[in-house]
């Protein structure tokens, strides 16, 4: 009896010391999440994001880790599933137990992990345009705001096109909604009359865009400037730009400005009959910068292929991932709350020749920029704020 009791207490011994060992082990890393959408609509745009992610870690780890530690990424793919991500988000940080989350493009995702978040003290950078009207302790948001977007992008277009006449089109969910809601109170004030303004929404991947084009068409036709504000996200973008050059749509005839197209997106289309047309964003791959010049060729480099493009979605990345290094640093530890108190204020490089600084309410300062569409593929700066 006492010989199986004797062994009981070596084989918990031995048990324990290799969960000590497996604990002493993990802890020589720290776990950095990524959580982005690897296949279904979303995949388009996110995918990079993961890529990137990947690349600003193995440089980080080249110039020595965190604290002394190397880290290590853990993806996951929650598949454009929103409730997959709830899930996907759980398992990051209980399972994984990482140290800190970069992910999500939809607002609707991140509506979904948000509770996941808040419940487990995890830490999301978030690093999409989104539709404001949220504050949570666990998220940082290094997307824009509507008015770092949205709201300069329709003052641009009411100054400079001289546009009276309205389309706001976008995918059906909370993101676009929101934006559009915003949008049409403002443009109301602004004097414009609700016969002037049309709202059309659309499902994830939508393909048919014949009907919804020749309504465009018509409604641009009663002798006002028209423009479209495309809050349309993922693959479906690809049908719905190919059907405006089908129906001979022009940028000088309807120009459309999108908050979800950027180079990446373009890299799928034959750009010929989009030439002119507008995306506002905070950033644009042919912004002329050293520090822009370095992350061009640094990421060419780690992806093996001098053509591919960056866009605004990654530099939100570059700056949430140096600012939380930064605050990891000065916090001398990856504990959430340590480094969310550290983070305020920190302020680091853009890609676009300045600085993007925290602030309180977890949002960056950041420039924003219209660009034109050109035949490459890249967007021409036409306006700056």
């Amino acid at each position: 009896m006492k010989t199986h009791f004797r062994g009981a207490l070596t084989a918990i011994a031995m048990g324990a010391a290799v969960i000590t060992a497996g604990t002493a082990q993990a802890a020589e890393t720290i776990k950095v999440g990524i959580l982005h959408s690897l296949s279904g609509t979303m995949a388009i745009s996110e995918t990079t994001l993961k890529d990137v992610m990947l690349m600003l870690i193995e440089d980080q780890n080249a110039k020595g880790g965190v604290l002394g530690k190397k880290l290590e990424p853990v993806v996951v793919d929650p598949a454009s599933n929103w409730p997959l991500f709830a899930e996907k988000a759980r398992e990051l940080l209980q399972v994984h137990k990482v140290d800190v989350v970069f992910g999500n493009w939809t607002s609707v995702s991140r509506k979904s992990v948000l509770p996941v978040f808040e419940e487990l003290n995890g830490m999301l950078f978030y690093p999409v345009q989104y539709e404001g009207e949220e504050s949570s302790k666990n998220v940082f948001y290094t997307g824009a705001a509507p008015n770092q977007q949205a709201i300069p992008a329709v003052d641009y277009l009411m100054k400079q096109e001289k546009v009276k006449r309205w389309v706001l089109a976008g995918t059906d969910y909370v993101y676009p909604r929101t934006t559009n809601k915003i949008l049409e109170t403002y443009l109301k004030a602004k004097g414009v009359a609700a016969e002037d303004i049309m709202i059309n929404y659309t499902p994830f991947g939508h393909a048919d865009w014949q009907t919804i084009v020749a309504d465009i068409k018509k409604f641009g036709s009663a002798g006002k400037k028209t423009a479209v504000v495309s809050t349309i996200n993922g693959d479906a973008n690809v049908p719905f730009y190919k059907e405006l050059a089908n129906q001979g749509i022009k940028a000088e005839d309807i120009p459309v400005v999108a908050f979800s197209v950027g180079e990446e997106e373009l890299a799928g289309l034959d750009t010929k009959p989009l030439v002119g047309h507008l995306a506002a964003w905070n950033y644009f791959m042919s912004v002329e910068s050293d520090a822009n010049d370095e992350f061009i060729e640094k990421w060419q480099k780690f992806i093996k292929d001098d053509k591919r493009v960056t866009n605004d979605p990654m530099e939100a990345h570059y700056i949430g991932f140096n600012m939380w290094v930064k605050a990891v640093e000065k916090a001398g530890t990856t504990e959430v709350d340590a480094v969310s108190d550290a983070i305020i204020g920190v302020a680091v490089p853009n890609l676009t020749g300045g600085y993007s600084a925290m602030m309180p309410n977890h949002h960056i300062t950041k420039p924003v920029l219209i660009g034109e569409i050109q035949e490459d593929g890249q967007f021409e700066t036409v306006w700056r704020r």
